[in-house]
């Protein structure tokens, strides 16, 4: 099982509105040339959604929301693990090597492609991060 293990912060932010204000919130990061490594959004209520947006350049994502007065929740920890082999089990055995670790695995999100390889975001506490990176790499 060869991982690619990344150490990520993110960011939330609850907007309210349809789904024009997600693309409006997205739009505001490409203007500032942020670079989303991934992102979510969530509905929370009617007419409001929660996202959280990954960005590869941290200082340039806080520049695109001040300008725009934004106000982000973040940054909170997590990993985002690239698989390439995508074999039944293999997100099983990832969840089962942070249990074995003592981990608690907060939220997690996965996707395949059709190559053979897949991804997993892996919402974890700070302190949690490096300990999950050492239990992976087992």
């Amino acid at each position: 099982m060869a991982l690619d293990i990344k150490k990520v912060e993110y960011y939330n932010i609850t907007v309210d509105g349809n789904a024009m204000e997600g693309f409006k919130l997205l739009s505001v990061f490409a203007d500032a040339g942020v670079n989303l490594l991934a992102f979510k959004a969530v509905p929370v209520e009617p007419e409001r959604t929660r996202f959280s947006i990954f960005p590869d350049d941290i200082s340039k994502m806080n520049k695109g929301a001040n300008k725009a007065g934004l106000k982000l929740d973040g940054p909170h920890a997590a990993l985002i693990v690239k698989g390439y082999d995508d074999e039944s089990g293999e997100c099983a055995n990832i969840h089962e090597k942070l249990f074995q670790a003592g981990i608690d695995i907060y939220e997690s999100s996965g996707i395949a492609n059709i190559k053979g390889s897949y991804g997993i975001i892996l919402y974890l506490k700070q302190e949690d991060c490096e300990k999950a990176v050492t239990a992976l790499k087992v």
